[in-house]
């Protein structure tokens, strides 16, 4: 990695250090999310429209000259408890221009207030609004960061339970989807990642889903499901930065799609942290990735076929 851009690197992690230094035991859910939005800016050439999506609160993202007939649906990072429409608009007006379809953010409820299955039924709700409006699954891809990413994972693994249709792709960056944080690289990177250590990810999880499920159900850690559920995705690309101590969450749950049939594409980013492609102003990698995974997720759009399966 080069010394300018290392540079960049460490920059945006003094930037995520200062808003996580700032919070303490008695900090609220509604400050902290507050301070999380204050740390993205809402830069990107894109008209916001936002709707009601069953109930959800949602926006549209289109970028300039992008097709209607198309959609991504996406799940913002924050571990179910931060995150906002507002913090990743800039991702997403990027993505909507990268994959050339309209983005709908999906602003699902969040924990401690709204604990598992609150995030999902909202993200379930959320796909079958959009196809109610004319779109079909196939032309319908989901995308999401971190516990987004998982969260999409669920979505489809639900789907697939209930012989419902499936999107035609999905975008999954830093995805969780090992809610017990057993992978190895809680431990091979436990030094390179400056922020996201082992106890704060269990404290994390263990918010989200409190005393209903075990960590290693697959309705919150897809890392679990069968191979029977996972042959049935759609294809999926993971985005992971080698710096992350959730680096196993997406190389290990590559590892098991592949084994059971999926097509599942990882692409592992030299020197990157976690969700690195939310800072696209910074960091030139962020801006490649988002294209690369635009592209991945037009192709699919395009090509896809009806999907639908059998519990």
């Amino acid at each position: 990695m080069s010394e300018t851009l290392n540079e960049a690197v460490e920059a945006v992690i003094a930037r995520v250090k200062q808003t996580y230094g700032r919070w303490r035991r008695d900090t609220t859910p509604a400050q902290m999310r507050a301070d999380w939005d204050a740390l993205f800016s809402a830069r990107g050439d894109a008209r916001i429209e936002p709707v009601v999506a069953g109930g959800v609160p949602c926006e549209w993202v289109r970028a300039p000259r992008v097709r209607d007939d198309r959609a991504v649906l996406y799940f913002h990072g924050g571990g179910f408890q931060v995150g906002s429409l507002s913090s990743h608009r800039e991702l997403m007006a990027l993505l909507s221009a990268a994959t050339g379809a309209r983005v709908l953010g999906v602003g699902y409820r969040l924990a401690p207030e709204h604990r598992y299955p609150a995030a999902l039924e909202d993200a379930l709700c959320a796909f079958e609004w959009v196809q109610a409006r004319g779109l079909a699954a196939e032309h319908v891809a989901m995308a999401g960061d971190s516990a987004g990413g998982g969260l999409a994972l669920s979505a489809m693994l639900t789907l697939r339970e209930s012989g419902r249709a499936l999107p035609a792709a999905a975008l999954l960056m830093s995805a969780w989807t090992d809610l017990s944080a057993s992978g190895e690289s809680y431990e091979t990177r436990a030094a390179d990642d400056p922020i996201h250590q082992r106890p704060m990810i269990l404290a994390m999880a263990r918010n989200y889903f409190g005393d209903k499920v075990d960590a290693c159900d697959p309705r919150v850690s897809p890392m679990f499901a069968d191979a029977t559920a996972l042959a049935a995705l759609p294809p999926v690309m993971l985005q992971v930065g080698d710096r992350e101590t959730v680096l196993s969450d997406s190389e290990a749950f590559a590892t098991k799609a592949r084994a059971a049939g999926a097509t599942a594409e990882l692409q592992v980013w030299p020197g990157m942290i976690h969700v690195f492609q939310q800072f696209p102003g910074e960091l030139p990698e962020a801006r490649e990735a988002i294209a690369a995974g635009g592209r991945f997720l037009a192709a699919h759009l395009d090509a896809a076929s009806p999907r639908k399966t059998s519990p």
